[in-house]
């Protein structure tokens, strides 16, 4: 299905119908306190479309609207049960801990007025969070904030380990699933649908060549070897915030939040924050791996989840980081392939860049590898 992108003019958008959509009417379908001074534009995720309301007193909170990609979370109950269930839990624990300020260490979700955790406007489903005021986030961390982000992840897992109840469900079943990943490969290969095959054949060689390997975690899991947590499932820098002193706050973005393996959550932080270059970058002599954020990261992650990983988990973390490497670089070249039918693109090539600014990441990991073992056998001992 593909993804369109919304008309923005502050507080009306267009949507793909062409039907005007009136953000301050749709924020008014929540629980809100104060009123509505203005609702323009926030962030630049690539998946939901995410805006900033602005109240008009400062007795009363700003919040975050956000437009689901219903064509991604097709569950949005179950999507926005799970977040309320992590939220909950995560400020449980830190009023366990004795921490204070737990309303800008956690998300707030508001519900909307007929009591859901979203609204359904007929065409679009939407949610609503508390702002949390004089917050950060950023694109790129020094090996100083990689140990305080390592230690946050690890947190995150650590305190969702003992989630009571049912499991949370899947949001986007097999979404770090590299078997599963493959296949869509292999089903775009046979199909070609955008006749871009014959450009990007040496790079499919590739991939293709090193599968087997890059199914280990499914195997070891089908094992019992390898055991499934909730992990974040797409552990960007920028999906963490900060206070106004580079502070660690929360983890936001918790769509993806979910059953899966530890090594995703390590390896996917190492593929986008450890890169000196960008996930797209044009300069593929700037992308490679900085080993001094993979070690300070490393050695955070593992101080907080120590308690609760086993000794698997751990050898297996720099496996990760290819691992998630390799499955970016599988989906980018996915949807190339398909014609950019998932991911929000800036130009037609862009995917394609992409691919190959994932690919050299990867090539650096590789060579890495015997150093990223070492330092972990290192910090387990």
């Amino acid at each position: 299905m593909k993804i369109f992108y919304f008309c923005q003019t502050k507080e009306i958008i267009i949507n793909k119908n062409n039907i005007i959509v009136d953000l301050k009417k749709i924020t008014s379908q929540f629980t809100i306190q104060g009123e509505i001074a203005e609702v323009a534009p926030l962030g630049t995720g690539l998946i939901n479309d995410t805006f900033r309301v602005k109240t008009s007193s400062e007795k009363t909170p700003d919040y975050v609207l956000q437009r689901i990609n219903h064509a991604i979370f097709q569950d949005v109950e179950l999507l926005q049960n799970n977040i309320q269930r992590i939220t909950d839990h995560i400020r449980h624990k830190l009023s366990e801990k004795g921490e204070n300020d737990l309303e800008r260490k956690t998300l707030t979700v508001i519900p909307a007025n007929d009591g859901k955790l979203y609204y359904f406007d007929g065409e679009s489903y939407w949610r609503l969070t508390v702002f949390i005021q004089n917050s950060q986030t950023y694109e790129q961390v020094t090996p100083e904030f990689s140990y305080l982000t390592g230690k946050a992840f690890g947190e995150f897992q650590y305190f969702l380990s003992d989630l009571p109840g049912e499991p949370l469900g899947a949001t986007i079943p097999d979404f770090h699933n590299m078997i599963f990943r493959l296949q869509q490969l292999q089903d775009a290969i046979n199909a070609n649908p955008a006749g871009r095959l014959a450009k990007v054949q040496p790079i499919v060689d590739e991939l293709l060549g090193r599968a087997e390997d890059m199914c280990k975690a499914e195997r070891l899991y089908k094992e019992g070897k390898l055991p499934k947590r909730i992990t974040h499932c797409d552990t960007k820098v920028n999906n963490m915030l900060f206070d106004e002193n580079g502070k660690f706050l929360c983890v936001i973005d918790l769509d993806t939040t979910m059953p899966g393996f530890v090594l995703s959550d390590f390896g996917d932080f190492i593929r986008t924050a450890a890169n000196n270059g960008a996930e797209d970058d044009e300069d593929l002599s700037k992308v490679n791996v900085n080993m001094d954020i993979f070690k300070e990261f490393s050695r955070g992650y593992i101080e907080a989840a120590r308690p609760f990983l086993t000794q698997t988990e751990i050898e297996n973390l720099p496996y990760g980081a290819q691992l998630l490497t390799y499955m970016q670089t599988v989906r980018f070249l996915t949807d190339y392939i398909n014609g950019d039918t998932y991911y929000k693109i800036k130009s037609p090539e862009h995917n394609y860049q992409r691919t190959l600014a994932q690919l050299t990441l990867l090539h650096s990991i590789d060579a890495h590898l015997e150093e990223m073992n070492n330092w972990i056998k290192q910090l387990s001992k």
